[in-house]
């Protein structure tokens, strides 16, 4: 090989690595699921592409399963990935094992179990979300510490893409 070949390859490799930074910093995040709380949408040990923009200029819409840094009062310090139950203005509610939004019972045909759990009915203030797992029963989520600011929100879950046999879009 050559000066200019090498020189070339250099190039190529560094124009690669400035590609990569760019886009897992800006655009596309990798995430292993750690826990069960989101079963039966989410196993454990599932990998996720996360795109790290629409939320920004889009929104957030309920049912989207996000990523985001959890709140102060969790006492958590990894970030979790929950889904969109309530938007600012909506009215939640949990009772008789069913999920109510704006009083009307919610079909969730992705949980794994009926609710055991209550939620006195509550309005999601501004600027804040209401998730929870699919796994209620065994999700740490805002029915037991609140609400999730928007700004928290690192982004939408786009793909898992592993294992092959569970490929999945969102």
């Amino acid at each position: 090989m050559n000066r200019q070949e090498i020189k070339e390859w250099i190039q190529v490799i560094l124009v690669a690595l400035i590609l990569v930074v760019i886009i897992r910093s800006f655009i596309l995040d990798n995430r292993i699921v750690p826990s069960v709380s989101m079963v039966p949408s989410i196993q454990p040990g599932d990998r996720l592409f996360v795109e790290r923009i629409t939320h920004r200029f889009k929104g957030i819409e309920r049912g989207e399963v996000i990523v985001f840094e959890p709140p102060e009062q969790s006492q958590l310090e990894d970030d979790l990935i929950k889904r969109v139950i309530a938007l600012p203005g909506d009215e939640v509610e949990i009772k008789d094992g069913k999920l109510y939004i704006n009083d009307n019972p919610q079909d969730e045909p992705y949980l794994a179990e009926e609710m055991s759990y209550t939620f006195e009915k509550t309005i999601v203030p501004e600027e804040k979300i209401f998730v929870l797992g699919d796994n209620r029963n065994r999700s740490f989520d805002s029915h037991a510490w609140g609400f999730v600011d928007f700004e928290s929100v690192k982004g939408k879950a786009l793909v898992t893409y592993w294992p092959l046999d569970r490929i999945k879009l969102w």
